[in-house]
């Protein structure tokens, strides 16, 4: 699944949420300088956001093929999987993962990321998790229970607290290393305006929609469509950006 998002690499990037400006300023905030490692930079969604902040970021990630395109929006990548990546003597004042955390093994990965951060420099893992509407919660939850017959209905459950049940088990690693201090977790709240296409089109971005047989997706999105038709058309899509981090 971890190598299934490059299939569609242009759209992957035009779809996938941004991050909040305000986690970024927040994790910039008291680092000795502004170098960045981004760990699984994908097409550099993440990379170019602290770009635009003054940084100088690096991207590592598995996949040739989103590589490419970070490369072409002006991103250096590197393939590797983070575990066993050179980084040839380079260090940073920050190694962040944007929605590619729990790709990494846990323990090998917070070994890596602190022998290669400067002194005062941060760790920092983060996460965009839906917060819909009770009404686009309830028709989505039916448009997977009837297409899918699934056991783990993604609108069913919470996923902030899935992804924060994740950082307990990530902070153990991170406090293994007795390299960082404390690991903090943040919370950062933001919306997003969604049209009926725009949703489809990202909904064919999740790591899931690469698991199903064609024919099966393509009633998903017809299924979801209809769900957004009958609600108006368009939508706001609530954020909360959960964040994992730790001071070197």
């Amino acid at each position: 699944m971890a190598e299934s998002f490059g299939v569609d690499a242009a759209r992957y990037d035009r779809a996938r949420p941004r991050y909040p400006d305000a986690m970024v300023n927040a994790l910039l905030a008291g680092l000795p300088g502004k170098s960045v490692l981004d760990v699984g930079c994908g097409t550099g969604i993440v990379a170019r956001q602290f770009q635009a902040a003054g940084c100088e970021v690096l991207g590592v990630d598995v996949d040739e093929r989103m590589a490419a395109f970070a490369r072409e929006s002006g991103v250096p990548v590197e393939v590797a999987k983070f575990e066993e990546w050179d980084p040839a003597g380079r260090t940073f004042d920050a190694v962040v993962a944007g929605q590619t955390w729990h790709w990494v093994e846990p323990a090998a990965g917070a070994a890596k990321a602190a022998s290669v951060i400067n002194p005062g420099g941060r760790l920092a893992l983060f996460w965009n998790a839906f917060q819909p509407a009770p009404e686009f919660a309830e028709a989505f939850a039916e448009v997977y229970d009837r297409v899918l017959n699934a056991p783990r209905n993604p609108w069913t459950i919470s996923l902030v607290d899935a992804y924060r049940s994740f950082m307990a088990k990530t902070t153990e690693a991170i406090d293994a290393t007795k390299a960082f201090g404390p690991a903090e977790q943040l919370t950062f709240e933001w919306e997003k305006q969604y049209t009926r296409d725009e949703w489809l089109d990202a909904a064919r971005t999740g790591g899931d929609a690469g698991t199903y047989q064609p024919e099966t997706l393509e009633e998903l999105i017809s299924a979801i469509g209809t769900a957004i038709d009958a609600l108006g058309g368009s939508f706001t899509m609530g954020f909360n950006t959960v964040v994992l981090t730790a001071t070197l």
